[in-house]
């Protein structure tokens, strides 16, 4: 265990009624008397770090004795999967061979929480507190155990880590009740569906709406009545343009959705070998061209691409079908619009656009609400972070926002409105730190709408708030892996912020460049850079700068040529006579080779607020 430093500790427990309860840690021996309900709780005056102690605590009956207990620093580390990750288990780090063997830190501890949620806040938590050595290390939070290494390497003090996380949630579990219910009420209509009332009876009936729901997703109508045949008659069917999660248009929705798009080839395409490609599709799908069947893949994060032998293809009119099962969270073919095509030998037609749909089975016509931390505001506060809120705490660090990429808006309301209410529970102004979400998915062939460059603008966005940072990783995430396997850099940018903002040491650069202004002379635009520490580099052996865009009074971006001048970044396009707006690494998986010479990346930014980027 690890005790924060410098700050009274809150010791409390349970006992019988009005039973004397005594403490005793290092010299400190302090006394108090439980209440009538058994709760019992007192504070040990602050120490300065050091250890190990031992804690004697002794009631009328029974005497418990904690060892190995260490006065340091307490950091809560919280977020998503990639919070979640460990050193070496269901994913790996890169080389977690060498670092589980390296892995003698006996001064870094972890708590790992137990998963839990709760509609009432608990306070309690199942868990246990775990020594860094090579036998346990491979559990450790990655992000948490690099950023704590760090720290103690430069400060040679007592680590602990409280590694509380869930892979797969929204933000919105994490905040406190009592803040999510003083949004807006657009934020609650999501909810609608969960009676909080009487949260137990409702999760009963659930649980029989549940079977009744399952038994519908098992006997799909759309499989039984050959929904992807082409004489299907569609002309009900509802249209909705692709790619976009379907939340957008169907509500919070779960279930089966049969989407459907004709397609027309000339004569020379048809009868050759074809590939089409999907995008990614959240959670499974089954596709048909033609009322054959040519694939079919299970998991959101997958890019789905199908080879269709050449007999399948005809000329003129071709029917393409996929059924899409989604189970929770957001649904549908949510990529990028250069995602969706079909490929000949001849030629390549996009796929994206207008789609026609019939929901097959869903959740809500049965009532059912999927029993998951993202059913309801709240329930990952209540289990997982409320237990702790008189445990004192260094600061906290964070991984989160790729289950909310599609709502960036709302994130940038959500985001801070979560940072407020754990600091008004802690008390005080908790430093708060996060890593901004990383590169993912295909490259884009020309600039377009991103939605997680949207989602990493809110992040950026939340700088705003005192005590905080953000750790730019859009340089060494994995267009192919949603959980990019280089934890080391992120720990370690982390621990830079950390470094020089709690801990004053202002000789370590913390951050990228930053963007500050632009200025437009002739068809040229010129960008200054905060943060840019001991200057702009570029790694790129000609000097090109890559990753930015701009775009004239019509608001269509192009690519842009870039370098540096001192610095200054230079932006010009040859199709673009007078640049109104910039854009830099604006995309869901952008190239990004601008740093300064600490060896931090430029953060993304755009100088414009157009709608058409909703």
């Amino acid at each position: 265990m690890v005790i924060q430093r410098d700050q009274p500790v809150k010791i409390w427990g349970w006992a019988d009624k009005n039973e004397t309860i005594e403490v005793v840690f290092g010299s400190q021996s302090k006394k108090v008397k439980a209440d009538k309900n058994g709760n019992w709780a007192l504070s040990l005056d602050k120490m300065a770090f050091g250890g190990p102690y031992s804690m004697q605590i002794k009631g009328r009956s029974n005497h418990i004795t904690l060892k190995d207990i260490y006065v340091g620093d307490v950091w809560l580390c919280s977020g998503q999967s990639n919070m979640e990750m460990p050193v070496h288990g269901w994913s790996s780090v890169d080389n977690y061979q060498e670092e589980i063997k390296n892995a003698d830190y006996p001064l870094i501890r972890t708590f790992n929480v137990t998963k839990g949620m709760d509609a009432q806040p608990r306070n309690d938590s199942e868990g246990m507190w775990m020594v860094c050595s090579p036998d346990q290390v491979a559990d450790f939070s990655a992000v948490a155990y690099f950023f704590a290494r760090k720290l103690n390497q430069e400060l040679n003090i007592p680590i602990g880590i409280i590694n509380s996380s869930w892979g797969g949630t929204e933000i919105e579990s994490w905040i406190t009740p009592d803040a999510y219910k003083a949004l807006p009420g657009r934020f609650n209509d999501k909810y609608e569906a969960v009676d909080m009332a009487d949260f137990d009876s409702f999760l009963k009936e659930n649980e029989i709406n549940k079977s009744l729901y399952q038994k519908a997703m098992d006997r799909d109508p759309g499989v039984k009545e050959q929904w992807y045949n082409p004489s299907t008659d569609v002309s009900l069917w509802e249209k909705m343009l692709l790619p976009q999660v379907w939340e957008n248009v169907l509500g919070n929705v779960d279930g089966i959705v049969w989407f459907r798009r004709t397609f027309t080839l000339p004569k020379e395409d048809s009868g050759k070998d074809t590939v089409i490609q999907l995008g990614p599709i959240d959670d499974d799908d089954e596709t048909w061209l033609n009322g054959v069947k040519i694939g079919e893949s299970k998991g959101y994060a997958i890019n789905r691409i199908y080879e269709v032998p050449s007999e399948l293809l005809k000329e003129g009119e071709n029917t393409i079908v996929v059924k899409v099962s989604d189970y929770s969270g957001g649904g549908g073919m949510y990529g990028n619009a250069d995602d969706m095509y079909i490929k000949t030998a001849k030629g390549r037609y996009s796929l994206a656009g207008e789609w026609v749909y019939k929901s097959s089975v869903t959740n809500k016509a049965f009532n059912y609400v999927t029993v998951s931390p993202n059913m309801l505001y709240g329930l990952l506060y209540n289990a997982m972070i409320h237990p702790f809120i008189s445990f004192p705490i260094q600061g906290v660090i964070w991984y989160q926002g790729e289950s909310n990429v599609g709502y960036a808006y709302d994130y940038r309301t959500l985001f801070p409105a979560m940072i407020n209410s754990w600091r008004s529970k802690w008390g005080r102004e908790l430093p708060f730190y996060w890593v901004q979400l990383a590169n993912y998915m295909a490259k884009d062939v020309k600039p377009q709408r991103s939605e997680w460059a949207e989602l990493r603008e809110a992040q950026t966005m939340t700088l705003l708030l005192p005590q905080t940072g953000q750790a730019v990783i859009t340089d060494i995430g994995d267009g192919d892996d949603l959980h990019p396997r280089n934890k080391q850099d992120v720990g370690f940018r982390l621990a830079l912020i950390a470094l020089n903002k709690t801990y004053g040491m202002e000789e370590m650069t913390c951050s990228g460049p930053v963007f500050k202004s632009m200025n437009v002379i002739g068809n040229k635009v010129y960008i200054e850079y905060d943060q840019i520490g001991k200057g702009l580099c570029v790694k790129n052996k000609y000097g090109y700068i890559e990753g930015f865009s701009i775009a004239g009074a019509n608001q269509q971006f192009e690519w842009a040529q870039a370098y540096l001048d001192g610095d200054k970044v230079v932006v010009s396009s040859t199709h673009i006579t007078h640049p109104i707006a910039v854009r830099y690494a604006w995309s869901n998986n952008p190239d990004v080779n601008l740093y300064n010479k600490d060896g931090l990346p430029a953060a993304p930014f755009r100088t414009d607020n157009w709608e058409d980027s909703k």
